[in-house]
């Protein structure tokens, strides 16, 4: 079964997204690109969010999306713009009746590139590598294609998890001496 993965890397100017099929251990690439705002104001650039997301949604049906977390920098003005801008790509999915999961970047960095602090060219580099692609994805393109391959990753390990918990217990009870 082919799970179909949005990513998102939200933005007030630039929103990027990427969309993956995940099916197995094979992950495989499906598109990615840019939702571009004008220089209107913030309302605008909302709507525009909104609409571009929803119509990525209802063009690529994704089965999830995926969407980096705020994280506070230094301009509180910048951080509240990019809730907004989450909001709205959020809300273009739900809509659609997506189910959403969030990653701070030091979640995506980690499960990307191994390290949570490495450098925006370290995930560029690795969205590539992970997904054989031609070229270089723009930086935003590849944050939220990044986001997609973070939540594959996360999924696939706690599957993992699962299906050795029942061996787990099993081995606990014979530790504890309970089953023979």
């Amino acid at each position: 079964m082919t799970l179909r993965i949005l990513g998102i890397d939200p933005g007030s100017r630039i929103t990027g997204f990427g969309i993956i099929d995940v099916t197995g251990n094979k992950i495989e690439y499906v598109t990615s690109g840019c939702v571009r705002m004008q220089d209107d104001a913030l309302p605008e650039r909302l709507k525009t969010i909104y609409e571009g997301i929803r119509d990525i949604v209802e063009l690529h049906t994704p089965q999830v999306m995926v969407i980096e977390q705020v994280f506070m920098k230094i301009n509180v003005s910048s951080a509240l713009k990019l809730g907004q801008a989450r909001g709205a790509a959020i809300c273009a999915s739900v809509m659609q009746s997506l189910p959403v999961y969030e990653y701070t970047p030091t979640q995506i960095k980690q499960a990307i590139v191994g390290k949570g602090n490495a450098a925006k060219a370290q995930v560029q580099h690795m969205v590539v590598a992970l997904l054989k692609l031609k070229g270089v994805p723009q930086a935003d393109a590849a944050d939220a294609l990044a986001c997609a391959l973070c939540h594959s990753h996360t999924q696939q390990t706690l599957q993992q998890v699962n299906k050795a918990m029942p061996t787990q217990k099993l081995l606990q009870g014979m530790r504890r001496g309970r089953l023979r």
